[in-house]
């Protein structure tokens, strides 16, 4: 099979995986070729908000696994190729030359078994790192099932590693991945989450320690291929962050790739509203101090479509509002929705100089059409405000709609894979996911 044909295909197969972000190491290009910044291997952004920018492929898209939701399954018949582990190197290298990327991020099937995968997987940023002498970044994955001395050889060649959990919960793994069990995705995410923590203590005593996986490690998981609510998996991306110091937890909005009994049928769209949600959650849970309790309960399971979890927080605890900017303590001032974690560091330390008005807030960078419905500037409603919650939430809702008609001037913009419609987040939204201001 030409090279071209089996990029083609692999290229296609692993553009599923929406791990791909910016890198957060920085590793100096001296000595070598390519190199990783702090501010973002990632330039540019798919339509449906995913980061385009890394040479993303599989090593193979056979597999040993009959993931249903998968569409690299055992049982499904598409065509199948594999690289070894020179041509991947050659083409990231060749790529990299005509600044094509800037790093790479490699997946792969299970072929013969885990240990055999990843074995590949080291094969192939060996040669990267040690013939070519490429520093730039890497991401790849890490096989669970693969023996822990085969992980800690793959975290010292790339900059960050990511375990699929791919589903919330066992029942859905014991459904639609027979194969697979949560013991054996959090396994290897103890043994990296450990690896990480040892070598800070490491290289503080011997500079000359090999870093790694400098950039952490992450996961991923389907949304929507299952009955389980947002509840369950904001709990479930609360507890591996607590419990294995993720970087990120990503949410890949399921794509139907065929007809299963126990998936949404062919045709049906991508809930790429309810990703955003949870992405939106999710920087409320890493960045403002809130709790997945706090955001849905058992009574509320599912986020509103219409009002982003801050919003929707703020309206349904009218008893913490209206706050006063001059005197309120940061975490309440995160809380407030238009004000973002930069933005409310600016209001602490401005504050101590002179009383704040409406206007400073604005040339803090606050987002006052969202703010002043939840905040008092020295005792006063901005002017001529009159605030209901009737009001507030119609108000609300109006921007949004307001919003919408400049999304498609917006998406035009950008590269996208998928052709999502009208279920694309409006242009508001596509920047505080890119910011995490809200």
């Amino acid at each position: 099979m030409e090279l071209s044909e089996k990029l083609r295909i692999l290229s296609d197969s692993a553009k599923y995986d929406a791990a791909c972000t910016s890198s957060g190491v920085d590793r100096s290009g001296e000595g070598g070729i390519g190199n990783a910044s702090v501010g973002g291997i990632c330039h540019s952004f798919a339509g449906d908000g995913r980061c385009i920018s890394l040479l993303k492929i599989l090593m193979t898209n056979y597999c040993l696994f009959d993931c249903k939701y998968c569409v690299n399954r055992r049982s499904n018949d598409v065509p199948r190729a594999r690289f070894s582990p020179d041509e991947i190197a050659d083409l990231t290298i060749g790529f990299y030359r005509r600044n094509y990327i800037e790093g790479l991020f490699l997946s792969s099937g299970v072929i013969q078994s885990p240990d055999y995968t990843c074995e590949q997987i080291i094969e192939t940023l060996s040669i990267l790192r040690n013939k070519y002498n490429f520093r730039g970044y890497i991401h790849a994955k890490a096989i669970p099932g693969a023996d822990p001395e085969l992980i800690n050889r793959l975290g010292t060649l790339a900059d960050r590693i990511s375990v699929n959990i791919e589903l919330p919960s066992q029942k859905s793994l014991n459904a639609l991945a027979p194969d697979k069990s949560k013991k054996s995705i959090l396994l290897p995410m103890g043994h990296i989450s450990g690896r990480i923590r040892e070598n800070k203590y490491d290289i503080v005593k011997y500079r000359s320690a090999p870093k790694f996986a400098p950039a952490g490690q992450s996961t991923q998981m389907i949304i929507g291929a299952t009955p389980d609510s947002d509840l369950q998996i904001l709990r479930l991306s609360e507890a591996m962050y607590r419990n294995y110091t993720l970087k990120r937890v990503f949410y890949s909005a399921y794509v139907p790739v065929g007809d299963q009994k126990l998936l949404p049928p062919a045709g049906t769209k991508p809930p790429l509203l309810r990703e955003h949600r949870l992405y939106q959650a999710d920087w409320l849970l890493r960045f403002y101090g809130f709790r997945a309790e706090e955001l849905l309960d058992e009574e509320h399971q599912n986020f509103d479509p219409m009002f982003d979890p801050k919003c929707n927080w703020a309206l349904h605890h009218p008893e913490c509002f209206p706050v006063e900017i001059n005197t309120a303590e940061k975490e309440m001032l995160l809380r407030v929705p238009g004000i973002g974690v930069r933005s409310a560091q600016r209001i602490v330390i401005a504050r101590r100089q002179a009383k704040l008005d409406y206007k400073d807030l604005k040339k803090l960078g606050v987002v006052l059409k969202r703010a002043i419905y939840f905040i008092l500037c020295g005792g006063k409603r901005f002017d001529g405000l009159i605030v209901t919650e009737e009001g507030i939430m119609r108000q609300l809702m109006s921007e949004s709609a307001a919003s919408e008609r400049e999304k498609q001037d917006f998406s035009n913009m950008q590269i996208s894979f998928f052709d999502a419609g009208n279920m694309l987040p409006t242009m508001e939204d596509r920047v505080k996911c890119l910011t995490g201001e809200m």
